[in-house]
């Protein structure tokens, strides 16, 4: 019965979402989001290591060497690492600088066109993702008012994990664009089953519809959210050289929290204002 009565205060519950969709707007807009370095061009070298030394140790040796700090060292492993730096970098000097520290083992450049051109076909990706899912739903449900409240929750859904990649200094990443579009994906699943539960099922109130749906609903996010703070947790305590798992895991994690709130509370509000509408 408590949840029936909280979904009686829709109107004032589409705000939750709404609100924190735009913290995550002003988020972006202040701090901006992290390129990783196949993004933002940079130099990326596979480092077989000579001598124990730590994460930290290793950053400071190649930043002092190197007269920058934009470097960012992953440990494989005891021995192996692998090291990104910002710009383009001489392996003549990356050697110097490790000498009787690590050999390089690979070593690669990105540089600023290749980067330009990942970073536009990222955002093409992106965009074509919304055309075809707003293409799918409009078809599926021929009605424009359900139509654009599942593609504003997708969008919600994105903007809201984004501003947590801000946030939290997650980079911008071909692995975490990834996550991104599952999140699409996710979106589009949870607000299809409740606009099809609530439209098109004719059994029972619009309450007790949206309520079977929630059940279904919550059940899949709490599966999937556990899954994948469980993989987060594994990755940053037993293999933390795997840190772009760990991105992904954050990323999703971040993203389905938010579909939750913007499913049952913004999407479910407008169906609510939608159907309440219809009948006067």
């Amino acid at each position: 019965m408590k949840i029936e009565k909280l979904m009686e205060s829709y109107k004032s519950l589409i705000a939750i979402p709404v609100i924190i969709t735009l913290i995550a707007v002003v988020i972006l807009a202040v701090n901006g989001l992290n390129y990783g370095v196949e993004l933002r061009g940079g130099t990326i070298a596979d480092l077989q290591l000579q001598e124990p030394v730590s994460q930290t140790q290793l950053e400071n040796i190649i930043s002092s060497g190197l007269g920058t700090n934009d470097v960012s060292v992953q440990l494989v492993g005891s021995n192996q690492s692998t090291v990104e730096i910002g710009g383009e970098v001489d392996p003549g000097v990356l050697r110097n600088t490790l000498n009787g520290t690590a050999s390089i083992l690979g070593f690669r450049s990105v540089g600023p066109v290749l980067s330009a051109e990942a970073l536009n076909q990222i955002f093409w990706a992106i965009l074509f993702a919304f055309i075809f899912m707003a293409v799918t739903v409009f078809v599926v449900f021929r009605n424009f008012v359900p139509s654009i409240a599942v593609i504003l929750a997708a969008l919600s859904d994105i903007i809201i994990a984004a501003g947590g990649m801000s946030l939290f200094g997650i980079p911008l990443s071909l692995a975490s664009v990834g996550a991104l579009l599952l999140l699409i994906g996710y979106s589009v699943d949870t607000d299809i089953l409740l606009t099809t539960r609530v439209l098109r099922r004719k059994e029972g109130t619009v309450t007790e519809r949206a309520v079977d749906a929630m059940k279904t609903g919550l059940t899949m996010a709490v599966t999937s959210i556990s899954a994948m703070a469980t993989l987060y947790i594994v990755v940053v305590l037993l293999i933390p050289s795997a840190e772009v798992l760990a991105n992904i895991a954050a990323v999703l994690i971040i993203g389905l929290v938010a579909d939750v709130l913007v499913t049952w509370l913004m999407n479910l509000g407008i169906l609510r204002w939608y159907l309440e509408r219809g009948r006067s």
